[in-house]
């Protein structure tokens, strides 16, 4: 029960305020939205305003945003989205992936507050150790590894990792102005260390921006691992599915909140960089139609770029058939 749960949240975090980041462009423009919808299937609520059906119905696995005029409109209306401009439509059909990427850096923030992000400020020095040896102390904060400016714990490690357990030169700012000391580390469990502990935060301005930097990271790694698929280096079998996903979910109940947190913010990216593939139905589809119709004018026509995008849907939903028998198997 608590799976299911916990995939009903992550697969409305998902797609909800995607479908909303839509809503809220459009109605921005000046696109009539002929119904809103948080969930699918039969409606248990929905109340009309300002010609718009806003409803919750009765699977709440998402939403929906069904605007005036998505491929074609018979009757000219201004309110229609093939009406607009292509700077208008450009900002709504890109909203949707806008909002999943700020869905997974308010995540990140949230996990980063929880659990605490390590500093290069050291919390403490081992007196049996290396680093204390050498003069550094708590409170010491880190600004270079072998002349070499350091940002975060983590590329403080890589860098002395790095030396292959050489003497390593670290530069530390302390009250007293800016010091340098010659540590050579000992080997423990295969790793090189000075026997130093950072200090942890759970500045919520420092988790903000650097879960900016996680999510530029994790988009980078994603649209590498597209690549791998485009050259053969990845397989249909190394992709994921909804059920899948729900296999996943069920492993972040043991791990915890923070986990699960972290996995739907990644997933939220996923959504927001497959949207954005120029592929026909997806959201990069139709913006790419927009760059190829602004260039080559009226030779396209809005039913022949519907069709286009109704063969890509069908593709899409193949896809997924093809993927979640994948991850069945994988099940058994």
């Amino acid at each position: 029960m608590e799976t299911a749960i916990l995939a009903v949240i992550l697969f409305a975090v998902m797609i909800f305020p995607h479908e909303l980041g839509h809503f809220l462009a459009a109605r921005a423009v000046g696109v009539q939205v002929n119904e809103f919808a948080f969930g699918m299937g039969p409606a248990l609520w929905k109340k009309e305003k300002n010609g718009t059906l806003y409803a919750i119905r009765l699977l709440p696995i998402g939403g929906y945003c069904a605007m005036e005029g998505e491929d074609t409109d018979p009757n000219g209306s201004s309110g229609a989205f093939v009406n607009k401009t292509a700077g208008q439509k450009f900002i709504v059909l890109a909203a949707g992936a806008f909002m999943n990427v700020v869905i997974c850096v308010l995540l990140l923030m949230m996990v980063m507050c929880i659990s605490g992000m390590t500093t290069t400020t050291i919390q403490k020095a081992d007196a049996n150790r290396p680093a204390y040896a050498a003069g550094i102390r708590a409170g010491d904060q880190i600004t270079a590894v072998n002349h070499e400016k350091v940002s975060s714990w983590q590329s403080v490690g890589d860098e002395v990792q790095a030396a292959k357990g050489e003497a390593v030169t670290v530069t530390v700012r302390r009250d007293s102005g800016t010091e340098t000391f010659s540590i050579t580390p000992i080997k423990s469990q295969g790793r090189y260390l000075l026997g130093i502990e950072p200090v942890i935060t759970r500045n919520p301005a420092k988790a903000f921006v650097q879960s900016i930097r996680t999510t530029g990271a994790a988009g980078v790694l994603i649209y590498k691992t597209f690549g791998q698929l485009i050259t053969g280096q990845l397989g249909m079998k190394d992709l994921s599915g909804p059920v899948g996903i729900v296999s996943e979910v069920h492993k972040t109940v043991s791990y915890g909140l923070t986990y699960f947190l972290t996995f739907t913010a990644f997933i939220s990216l996923n959504l927001a960089i497959v949207n954005l593939l120029p592929l026909p139905a997806l959201d990069g589809g139709r913006i790419l139609f927009l760059l190829i119709r602004k260039i080559g004018g009226k030779r396209i026509t809005d039913s022949m770029e519907g069709s286009v995008h109704l063969v890509g849907f069908a593709l899409l939903i193949a896809l997924t058939i093809l993927v979640t028998w994948h991850d069945i198997v994988r099940l058994f």
